[in-house]
């Protein structure tokens, strides 16, 4: 099986291709900006591309001959998300769908996430619906990339999977190591409002992600989390206690939402990257439980 991976040279996008090494798979892997952070050398049933999303020109090469498609590109870490979300979440989409469908692909694998359902709760779990309202801008232009990719997919024969992926912890995973240095320098502050959050494990999202491609019969959208749900003040106390740091500060949420402010007007002024936006922290403090019982009988049980 040709399996294509976008943002190959991201984080999440990595550690997928690296699990893939060695699977009979032929991995193409597609880049933009970013070298891969491994070497393909040894592995010869690896092939790299470079591809601007932006152009769907330079997409139908390396759509060509795809078996499976799984899109992880994005733009995370820049000011004003709202003026560049709805061409890297929606249009970008829009593009690869476009040529993947020209290209004759199989099967299109979006990596998304549960909060493009709104807020949930363990008494009102997601259940992988369409009908969302979220109120932040990353999960609402998720959401219009979702419906695209079924509405797309309609009377063809590429099948859409949408895998709604809870915070995936683990080694290595970027955001759970900016925190373990953050901590570590009694940097990271928390909200006093309990939020909770359904977390998956860096392994066990690799092997869903996998069983998706290889499965046969995998179609739709699949909520992607742990056996139980937890608060994200308990999640990050408890990691603290466990790497053996201080706890992180209690703070109010406006403080947060000033501090993306400054954050984004820095970015804006110097050209930097922007790590902590307005629109983050709305998306952060969004509490989101799913339903995860059809992962469970069809990808990990």
């Amino acid at each position: 099986m040709k399996v294509l991976i976008t943002g190959a040279a991201g984080n999440l996008g990595s550690h997928l291709a690296r699990s893939l090494l060695d699977s009979p798979h032929e991995l193409q892997l597609l880049i933009h900006h970013k070298k891969l952070p491994f070497d393909v050398a040894p592995f010869p049933k690896v092939s790299v591309y470079w591809a601007d999303m932006e152009d769907p020109r330079s997409l139908a090469d390396p759509c060509r001959g795809s078996d499976c498609i799984v899109h992880f590109a994005g733009v995370l870490f820049a000011p004003k998300p709202e003026k560049f979300l709805p061409k890297t979440n929606v249009e970008y989409v829009h593009n690869l769908v476009t040529a993947s469908r020209a290209a004759g692909d199989r099967k299109f694998i979006l990596i998304s996430f549960p909060h493009v359902e709104g807020q949930s709760s363990p008494d009102k779990p997601a259940i992988g619906g369409l009908d969302g309202n979220p109120t932040s801008v990353h999960a609402k232009t998720r959401l219009a990339t979702e419906r695209y990719l079924f509405a797309a997919c309609e009377g063809t024969e590429m099948v859409p999977v949408s895998l709604r992926a809870g915070m995936v912890y683990g080694r290595g995973v970027r955001m759970i190591e900016a925190g373990r240095w953050l901590l570590r320098h009694h940097l990271l502050a928390i909200w006093r409002q309990p939020t909770w959050i359904h977390v998956l494990a860096l392994p066990d999202f690799l092997r869903c992600v996998a069983a998706a491609i290889e499965g046969t019969s995998i179609a739709g959208i699949y909520n992607l989390g742990d056996d139980r749900p937890l608060t994200l003040q308990e999640f990050v106390d408890t990691v603290a206690i466990h790497w053996g740091v201080p706890k992180p500060w209690r703070c109010p949420k406006w403080a947060f939402y000033a501090a993306g402010w400054c954050c984004e007007a820095f970015a804006t002024v110097f050209g930097t990257a922007c790590p902590l936006t307005r629109d983050f922290i709305k998306i952060g403090m969004a509490s989101y439980v799913s339903d995860t019982s059809r992962m469970k009988r069809e990808l990990l049980s």
